[in-house]
């Protein structure tokens, strides 16, 4: 009798896209190594990645701004 074990999720890195095992082994996930995750943080730092607004109306400064 063979036991049936789930194939492994296996993504890309983003940074590097080596391929990275996504499991409680890999701490750095989806990050291959914390040298990508730093380097992906450091994008985020200098503003080079951004989340795209939804809406028309323009940001708000806040709570109580009405």
């Amino acid at each position: 009798m063979t036991s049936s074990s789930p194939a492994a999720t296996v993504v890309a890195c983003p940074i590097c896209r080596t391929p990275v095992e996504w499991g409680a082994h890999s701490p750095y996930r989806p990050f291959c190594s914390e040298r990508c995750k730093l380097i992906d943080l450091g994008q985020w730092a200098e503003e080079r990645y951004r989340v795209a607004a939804s809406g028309d109306e323009p940001p708000s400064e806040g709570p109580g701004t009405h």
